[in-house]
Parts: structure tokens; C-alpha cells; sequence
């Protein structure tokens, strides 16, 4: 209970969760995602957007993959999140695509009991209606905008592990997606990543990073590129460079 009131006392940040907004014709929910953040970017600290993975089962209807979509801003210049959620949400009825089930979710003071939440739907099924009362006993804003409105469980869940800070990958967060090829750490810091480092922690502070399709992962509640060494082609055995890993 201490944990839940030292996380919900304070907010810091405000998380936008989407999930379900696509078909298998269409492009991911990470896509809309993006989009959200290219629209609220002039008005708000934008810090990014992750993809969370969640539960591969046949028991869950999903399109491709079965993951959902943060976007977390900063405090900054913020309006009330009534206002937000009007905002964003015409954003998501506008953009989602037909067929589909969206869910959205937009909360500042997330307990961690919704963080759990998040962390169960990554491994069970889970229902609707264990979303919606959760989200109704934590005064969150929650709201299915099409179909089955199935989409507002990953939706929560986005939000819970996105606040949790262990969770996910960003698929936009600074100038890293305008990136590719091979880069210094310095310029892969200077784009918007906090850290690199190998799989197993140690801190990479030199050398080149391939950064073709760089997602880093969040971890600490920050971005952090991890990668492995990869040695360089036949005719150079003395050239190699790091290679970032896409890590859920």
C-alpha cells in the first residue's frame, strides 16, 4: 500500500494507451501512436511512445502481433485530461482503422495495481470487464471507440507497463528514428537515447552503433539501446560494430 501512495501522490508524467486499432490490411497501433505524438508535439512534452508486448494465445483475438502502444508526455503544459482525451480521442476515431477494436486510455496517477494488471495481460486472458473495473476503481479514463471495444484491455494495460518503466520497447523517442547506418555512442546519446549497454549491463561508452530500425528498450523508465557486439564483414576481420536488440 506505501508503494501505491508513493506512486499516485505526485504525478509525473501522463500515459496515453492505445491497443486494437488496426486490421491485418492496415498498419499497427505503434503507427497511430506516432501519430498522436507528431500531433501533440507542438502543444506538449512529448518524452515518447513504446510497443508492449502482450499475451500470444488463441484464446485472444488479435490481428498480427497482440501488442498495444504508449505515448507519454510530460506535465508540462498540460491540459485538464478531460480535455486531452477529447483531443486524442477524435484522433483515434479519425485514424483507427474500420474493422477494428480500439481502446484507449489516458491516466497521470497509475497504481500498481494497474501495473500488475498490465503485467498479467502480458501472460492470462483477461476480461473487459475485469479492465473496465479496474479502471473505474482507480478513476481512470477508459473508453472503447469501435467493434467489440475489446481494445480497452490493452489499452490499460499499455498504461500500466508503461508506468512501470521494465516494460517494452520505444518506437519513437527523440531523433532515433531519423538514424541509420552506422553512428558513434555520442551521436546515439545525442538523439534522444539515455544509455547503451550490453545484455548483461555493462555500460558502452565507445565504438559504432548499426542503427538502422534502433528501438530501445525502456528500462528505469527511460530509453536504453542494448546491444550485442557484431564483428565486421570477411575482408575486415579487424572492424566490428555493436548491433541493438529489439527486447519486449
Amino acid at each position: 500500500m506505501a508503494d501505491d501512495i508513493a506512486q499516485t501522490s505526485e504525478p509525473r508524467f501522463v500515459y496515453i494507451g492505445l491497443d486494437d486499432t488496426d486490421t491485418l490490411e492496415s498498419r499497427g497501433t505503434g503507427h497511430l501512436a506516432r501519430l498522436i505524438a507528431a500531433d501533440l508535439s507542438p502543444d506538449y512534452a512529448v518524452l515518447g511512445a513504446t510497443r508492449h508486448q502482450l499475451l500470444l494465445d488463441p484464446r485472444v483475438p488479435y490481428t498480427a502481433k497482440n501488442s498495444s502502444a504508449a505515448v507519454v508526455l510530460g506535465l508540462d503544459g498540460l491540459p485538464s485530461l478531460d480535455t486531452l482525451m477529447t483531443r486524442v480521442r477524435e484522433l483515434v476515431e479519425t485514424h483507427h482503422s474500420p474493422g477494428s477494436d480500439p481502446g484507449l486510455c489516458i491516466a497521470d496517477r497509475i497504481t500498481q495495481d494497474v501495473t500488475r494488471f498490465g503485467q498479467r495481460v502480458k501472460r492470462e486472458v483477461v476480461t473487459q470487464e475485469e479492465a473496465r473495473a479496474l479502471a473505474g476503481a482507480h478513476s481512470i479514463r477508459l473508453v472503447g471507440l469501435g467493434g467489440n471495444s475489446d481494445g480497452v484491455i490493452g489499452a490499460l494495460a499499455a498504461v500500466g507497463l508503461a508506468a512501470g518503466g521494465e516494460d517494452g520497447r520505444y518506437v519513437l523517442v527523440g531523433r532515433s528514428r531519423l538514424l541509420n547506418g552506422l553512428h558513434p555512442v555520442t551521436a546515439v546519446l545525442a538523439a534522444g537515447i539515455a544509455e547503451v549497454r550490453t545484455v548483461d549491463g555493462r555500460p558502452v561508452t565507445d565504438g559504432l552503433i548499426l542503427t538502422d530500425k534502433l528501438r530501445p528498450a525502456r528500462r528505469g523508465a527511460r530509453p536504453v539501446a542494448i546491444v550485442e557486439r557484431s564483428p565486421g564483414p570477411a575482408r575486415d576481420s579487424t572492424f566490428g560494430y555493436w548491433r541493438p536488440l529489439k527486447l519486449d
